[in-house]
C-alpha cells in the first residue's frame, strides 16, 4: 500500500509542477468545504474515493467518546483552536450567520430551543417542546417556565416569535427566507409588506406559540417545514431595524444568549472568550469559561503537540500524519453531516421576485454533456487516498450515508473515468479545432471555464491544481476565477451574488440534522447556488416535505428520485463525504462526539491547570 501511495503521490506532484510551469506559477487552492446549511448547520458549513472496501462507521476508525484519568479541578478555561486561515465573519445571531465557523463559535452560547435524539428528531427535553397537529397543519411550541437569558431576563414567547418576524421581513438581509419559510401561513404577505405581521403565528399564552402551516410533513420533526429552532432576545434586539441587525453591536460584540456560556470578549475575526452563564437552564457550568482562537492550518499540529489547546475544530484530515503519534491527545471522529461538491452556474437569482431563474440556453455551462464530462474527469479517488489519508471518500449523492433511510447507495456517481469524459465531449461537439490541445465549444469558439475555489493551506493548492490538470487532460481549459484562489468569506459572497466571472465553483454543505433538500435546491432558495430549478426538481423538493411524505416508503422514494435527478442533470456533482476529526487533549476529563450522546457543555471538566504537552 505504501508503495502504491508514493507512486500516486509522485504522479500528482509531477502534474502539479507541470501545471505550475504552464501557468507561469503555482495557483493556490484550499479544500472546498466550509459552508453551513441553515438550520442548521455551517456552515455554513461548509465537505472521496473508495480504493478498497472500507467500513465507514466511525466506530471502526475512531472512538466517539473518551474519559481521561485524573481528578477534576475546580473551574478552568477550556482552550479551543478553530483551524482557519482567515478571520471568522463574526455574525453571532442564528437568523443571520452564513458559515460553519460562526456556527461553531455560537455553539458554546446557543439559543437553540429544541434538543434532538440520535436520529436527529426533536424531543421534549430542550427549552421547548413541540406538538404536531397533522390534521389541521398546525404545530404548538411550548417553552419551559423559568428559563433566562444570560443577562437574567426571562425567556418569553415573544423571543420565540421574533426570529420569524426577522427572517420574513422585507428588509431581511440573510438567506433563511426560502422555500421552507414560505410554508408558514402569512409569511409571503408579511414579506411583501401587505401585512403587518405573520398571520400564521398565534400567541396562545405567555409560554405557548401556535404556528399554522400550509402543509405539514415528517420534516417538521427534524426542524423543517418552516419551523425555526432558535429564540432571539427581543428585549435586546427587538427594536433594532431588521436591515441594520447584521452590523449591530448586539450581534457583533455583545450578544445575549441562552447557552452554557456567554460572550465576554470578542477580538473581531481572531478570538472569542466566553464565561460561564450563571443563568443556564440546565445548571451552572463546571468550567469558568472557554476561549476560541483562530489558528492557521500551518501551525495547528505544533500547537496541539505543545499543549496550547484542549480541542481543535475544523481540523483537516490532511494534517492527520502530523498528530497521529502524539501521546498528549486522543483523536475522536465520526462521519460528518456533510458533502463537498462542484456546482455549475446555469442561471441567476432574481432578487425582485425572490426566485432562481434557470437559463441553460445562454449559460456557458448549460450543456448537460459538458457538465457530466467534467464530473467524470475528476480524479477524486486519488486525492482522497493520498491527501486525506482515507478520511474522505468520493461522494455519490447529495444525501450523506448517515441518513440511512434516505441515502441512495445504488447511485454510481461520477467516478473517475477520463476515457468516458473524452467520449462524451467528442460526441457533444467539443473539439480541438485549432490544434492547441484544448477544445473549442460546439460552435468552434474558444472555451475557457472559470472555476471559483477557496483558498487555504498548501495541500489545497496542490489539490485544486491537480483538478485543473484533470480537466486539461481531457482537453478542457479551466482556469481560476479572479486568477487566484478566493478567501472563504469572499468566495461565498461572489458565488451567492452570481459573479459573472464564475462558471463553476467548488463548495460544501453541512446538511444539519434535517436531510431535506428544501432550503438548498428549491426554486426560492438563495442557497441554490447553481440556480437550477425545474418543475420536476421542485416536485421532489416539495414532495419530500409534503403531507403524503408521512408514508415513510413514499418519502424515501422521493428522496431517491431527487438524488437520481440531480445526478442526471449534473448541475451539482457531489465530490466527497468526510470524517470529522476531533483532537482532544488529555486534560479534558470527558468528551463525546456521538450524535446520540454528545457532551453536555456545562458538564465538561479539566484534570489539570494547563493542557498536557506531548
Amino acid at each position: 500500500m505504501k508503495k502504491q501511495r508514493w507512486s500516486l503521490l509522485a504522479l500528482l506532484f509531477a502534474l502539479v509542477l507541470a501545471l505550475a510551469a504552464c501557468s507561469g506559477g503555482g495557483n493556490t487552492t484550499e479544500k472546498p468545504e466550509d459552508s453551513e446549511k441553515p438550520s442548521e448547520s455551517e456552515g455554513t458549513t461548509e465537505t472521496g474515493t473508495e480504493t478498497e472496501e472500507t467500513d465507514t462507521s466511525s466506530d471502526s476508525l475512531f472512538d466517539l467518546a473518551v474519559t481521561h484519568d485524573g481528578e477534576a479541578i475546580d473551574g478552568g478555561m477550556l482552550k479551543v483552536a478553530m483551524v482557519k486561515d482567515e478571520p471568522f465573519a463574526g455574525i453571532f445571531l442564528a437568523e443571520l450567520y452564513e458559515d460553519a465557523y460562526d456556527a461553531d463559535i455560537m455553539g458554546f452560547a446557543s439559543n437553540s430551543l429544541f434538543e434532538v435524539d440520535g436520529n436527529f428528531m426533536i424531543t421534549d427535553e430542550g427549552i421547548a417542546s413541540l406538538t404536531v397537529d397533522q390534521e389541521n397543519s398546525k404545530v404548538t411550541v411550548k417553552i419551559r417556565e423559568g428559563v433566562k437569558w444570560s443577562d437574567g431576563t426571562p425567556l418569553t414567547i415573544e423571543d420565540v416569535m421574533l426570529p420569524y418576524l426577522i427572517i420574513g421581513h422585507k428588509d431581511y438581509t440573510g438567506v433563511r427566507y426560502d422555500t421552507s419559510f414560505k410554508n408558514i401561513v402569512g409569511a409571503e404577505e408579511y414579506n411583501a409588506g401587505t401585512a403587518d405581521t405573520i398571520s400564521g403565528l398565534k400567541k396562545i399564552d405567555e409560554t405557548t406559540l401556535e404556528i399554522s402551516l400550509k402543509t405539514i410533513s415528517p420534516s417538521i420533526f427534524y426542524g423543517g417545514d418552516g419551523l425555526w429552532t432558535y429564540a432571539a432576545p427581543s428585549h435586546q434586539i427587538g427594536d433594532i431595524p431588521v436591515a441594520e441587525l447584521v452590523e449591530n453591536d448586539a450581534v457583533r460584540k455583545n450578544p445575549v444568549t441562552l447557552g452554557a456560556f456567554k460572550f465576554d470578549k470578542i477580538v473581531p475575526g481572531e478570538s472569542v472568550q466566553f464565561v460561564k452563564n450563571e443563568h443556564y437552564w440546565k445548571g451552572e457550568p463546571k468550567l469558568d469559561g472557554v476561549i476560541v482562537q483562530v489558528v492557521p492550518s500551518s501551525s495547528i499540529s505544533v500547537a496541539l503537540g505543545s499543549g496550547e489547546y484542549d480541542l481543535a475544530f475544523s481540523f483537516n484530515a490532511t494534517k492527520m500524519p502530523e498528530i497521529e503519534e502524539y501521546q498528549n491527545i486522543t483523536i475522536l471522529g465520526r462521519p460528518e453531516l456533510y458533502y463537498s461538491y462542484v456546482g455549475f452556474k446555469v442561471g441567476k437569482f432574481d432578487t425582485e421576485k425572490g426566485l432562481n431563474v434557470t437559463d441553460f440556453e445562454n449559460s456557458k455551462m448549460g450543456d448537460v454533456k459538458l457538465r457530466q464530462a467534467m464530473g467524470y474527469a475528476l480524479d477524486i479517488e486519488s486525492v482522497s487516498e493520498i491527501y486525506y489519508n482515507g478520511l474522505r471518500e468520493r461522494a455519490n449523492s447529495l444525501i450523506p450515508p448517515v441518513f440511512e433511510s434516505f441515502y441512495n447507495a445504488d447511485l454510481k456517481g461520477y467516478t473517475f473515468d477520463p476515457d468516458k469524459a473524452i467520449s462524451i465531449l467528442d460526441e457533444a461537439g467539443y473539439k480541438d479545432v485549432d490544434g492547441d490541445g484544448l477544445r473549442e465549444d460546439p460552435n468552434g469558439q474558444k472555451l475557457e471555464i472559470k472555476l471559483a475555489a477557496m483558498s487555504g493551506d498548501a495541500t489545497q493548492e496542490d489539490i485544486i491544481s491537480y483538478y485543473l490538470q484533470n480537466w486539461k487532460d481531457v482537453g478542457l481549459n479551466v482556469t481560476l476565477a479572479t486568477g487566484r484562489l478566493i478567501e472563504f468569506n469572499s468566495f461565498y459572497d461572489k458565488v451567492q451574488a452570481d459573479d459573472p466571472e464564475i462558471d463553476i465553483f467548488m463548495g460544501a454543505w453541512g446538511t444539519g440534522t434535517n436531510p431535506s433538500p428544501a432550503g438548498l435546491y428549491g426554486s426560492a432558495d438563495q442557497y441554490n447556488f447553481s440556480r437550477y430549478t425545474s418543475e420536476e426538481l421542485e416536485g421532489y423538493v416539495v414532495g419530500i416535505d409534503s403531507p403524503q411524505a408521512f408514508d415513510a416508503e413514499w418519502r424515501a422514494e422521493q428522496f431517491k428520485a431527487f438524488q437520481e435527478h440531480i445526478e442526471e442533470m449534473a448541475t451539482t456533482i457531489p465530490m466527497q463525504f468526510r470524517y470529522e476529526i476531533f483532537p482532544v487533549n488529555k486534560r479534558v476529563k470527558n468528551y463525546s462526539v456521538d450524535y446520540s450522546e454528545p457532551t453536555e457543555l456545562h458538564e465538561i471538566e479539566l484534570v489539570s491547570e494547563n493542557p498536557v504537552k506531548n
